[in-house]
């Protein structure tokens, strides 16, 4: 894991994993990225998430992570998983950017496709 230069993004491995009982498909936040995202969010919006944009491989995205039982979850939607070929149980490089009052990303893409 690697913390970036940049405030508010970092750079990071993370296995996905199924959400029990549906469909949904997360990565945990390394214990150092999320003691920084608790740090630098702020307020925090519905069901205590914070937006962020996200990157991994070619595609970029915008959603939020959610508090869960040890820390932020990242959801990591279909149509990335299949542009990238990820799979549940398997390593992932992601980075993540903080989003919110004074912090835009980097673009206003959903996911690039190849």
């Amino acid at each position: 894991m690697a913390l970036d230069a940049v405030p508010g993004q970092w750079e990071f491995d993370a296995t996905l994993w199924l959400h029990a009982g549906g469909s949904w498909v997360f990565v945990a936040l390394p214990a150092d990225v999320d003691d920084d995202v608790r740090a630098l969010s702020g307020p925090r919006h519905g069901f205590g998430s914070v937006r962020v944009e996200v990157t991994c491989g070619a595609s970029t995205w915008r959603t939020s992570v959610f508090p869960g039982p040890d820390g932020f979850d990242l959801p990591v939607k279909q149509a990335v998983r299949r542009a990238e070929s990820l799979e549940i149980g398997e390593p992932s490089r992601f980075v993540l950017r903080l989003l919110g009052p004074g912090r835009t990303g980097t673009s206003g893409t959903h996911v690039t496709n190849r």
